[in-house]
């Protein structure tokens, strides 16, 4: 749903150039430094990019989820590293709250989400809970009005810079699965809470990625998202489903930035005496990638416009993250393999999007939990039961 027909087409051409002359120019620096400079956070920050889908009246912009993925189909046509410095605001590090939090706590922390001042993160993977998330062992022991939290996390995107985190604990050691598990919010400088170094990744550079630590952590029991123990699972399941889409839309900003570099080389590059856009092998990727971007685009709008209208979107969302992030990597391959020698050396910004988006069909569900996701409400909606 677009709120304003007349005006959101302005403001998306508006956030276009500002990627295009604010961003993508120092995409080499920030891969370079691995961080994005302060100058650009604050930049970002200014531009209200951190609080896109943070309701208005906190400060962001309230986006409707249409309008959500338009933005991020225009903000991730640059190094992955920018979109992520202020996603998890956008999406996971902030979803809970938007979706379950009580009225307290929407008013303590959105509006410094939304501002940028709180980087927020989303603490939910484990070292032996990372595709079966119900597996988790993070505990949180009540003890008086607190509860103390143990445990690690990994994986977490934007953790070493976070000041607030999203904490998935179980509360119930006897329930099974999903039913013990409630979400927390947890604040840096909380005793007990300690982030590790970052990982030293394939990719993404400036997007900081680690481990966070949780020893006897005590955290006021009026930080349960919602106020209500054992339904951290259904809040993360919200916050999920809504970021698949998202990050589906991010995985197609990428894509469309990889043709268009790519089709300014294979116009250029002479081979055989005439440019490389002429022969047919070439041509024949340049519309596998055209076509796999506007499948994912289109895709990616109709189940947006559907969670707009209050559609259970499980399935999807679901469609959606496995196949937009299998696209990304389809076109990066094929974008690689026309620039030939060209697209495997570090000069040109081709080598580094191939390796920037490798990590989208790992996270929030890998393709193969998504498969099994889409198979399983497949069968379902067609009367079988699987597993039996």
């Amino acid at each position: 749903m677009i709120r304003d027909p007349d005006g959101f087409p302005q403001f998306l051409e508006s956030l276009r150039r500002y990627v295009r002359q604010r961003l993508a120019p120092r995409e080499a620096e920030v891969a370079r430094l691995d961080e994005v400079p302060q100058d650009l956070v604050a930049d970002m920050a200014a531009q209200g990019l951190f609080g896109y889908s943070i309701p208005e009246q906190y400060g962001g912009a309230g986006m409707t989820t249409e309008e959500l993925v338009l933005a991020a189909m225009e903000l991730s046509q640059c190094s992955v590293a920018f979109r992520a410095r202020v996603g998890t605001n956008t999406g996971i590090g902030s979803e809970a709250l938007v979706a379950d939090g009580t009225d307290e706590q929407k008013a303590r922390y959105l509006p410094r989400l939304a501002s940028g001042e709180l980087t927020g993160c989303f603490a939910l993977t484990e070292p032996q809970a990372g595709s079966d998330a119900t597996a988790l062992r993070t505990s949180a022991v009540r003890d008086g009005d607190r509860y103390v939290l143990n445990g690690e996390k990994c994986f977490i995107t934007n953790a070493p810079l976070a000041g607030l985190f999203t904490v998935m604990a179980r509360t119930d050691p006897q329930a099974p699965g999903a039913k013990g598990i409630t979400a927390f919010i947890v604040e840096r400088g909380t005793p007990g809470l300690s982030t590790g170094q970052p990982y030293d990744k394939m990719g993404q550079a400036g997007s900081p990625v680690s481990s966070v630590h949780f020893q006897d952590c005590r955290v006021p029991a009026a930080n349960i998202i919602g106020g209500r123990e054992g339904m951290g699972f259904k809040t993360a399941m919200k916050v999920l489903n809504k970021q698949r889409i998202h990050l589906a839309a991010l995985c197609i900003g990428p894509a469309i930035r990889m043709l268009g570099d790519t089709l300014r080389f294979v116009a250029e590059r002479q081979q055989f005496g005439k440019p490389l856009m002429d022969f047919q092998l070439i041509q024949a990727m340049l519309a596998d990638c055209q076509t796999e971007i506007q499948a994912a685009r289109a895709l990616v709008l109709q189940t947006a416009r559907e969670r707009d209208e209050g559609r259970d979107v499980t399935l999807n969302a679901s469609i959606c993250k496995y196949f937009a992030s299998e696209m990304c990597g389809r076109v990066a391959d094929r974008c690689v393999q026309m620039h030939g020698g060209y697209g495997y050396i570090a000069d040109h910004g081709i080598e580094r999007f191939y390796r920037d988006v490798r990590l989208f069909r790992l996270y929030e569900g890998t393709s193969q939990i998504h498969q099994l996701t889409i198979a399983r409400h497949t069968l379902t909606q067609a009367g079988y039961t699987p597993g039996r």
